[in-house]
């Protein structure tokens, strides 16, 4: 039984210092980042926030262009006043 002693505890040592550390790390960090993904409702929301804002860019340019043709100097006087 004492030969064997040292031959067991030299490998478990070494797996408690070096792999399980590592191995624990790794564990948490991919739970994580399992955990940081978004849901199918998160995402269902972000892509109709990213519609709304697609559409409301397009009015934006939509104003523009109609406040470019009959008002040419708006952007400077805006910028006048900023």
């Amino acid at each position: 039984m004492d030969e064997i002693a040292p031959i067991i505890i030299a490998p478990t040592v070494l797996f408690l210092i070096f792999v399980a550390p590592v191995w624990i790390i790794m564990h948490y960090r991919s739970k994580g980042g399992a955990q940081a993904s978004l849901s199918a409702d998160e995402r269902t929301e972000l892509e109709r926030l990213a519609s709304s804002a697609e559409s409301m860019r397009e009015r934006i340019e939509t104003l523009e262009s109609i406040l470019d043709s009959e008002t040419p100097d708006w952007r400077k006087r805006v910028a006048a006043t900023e």
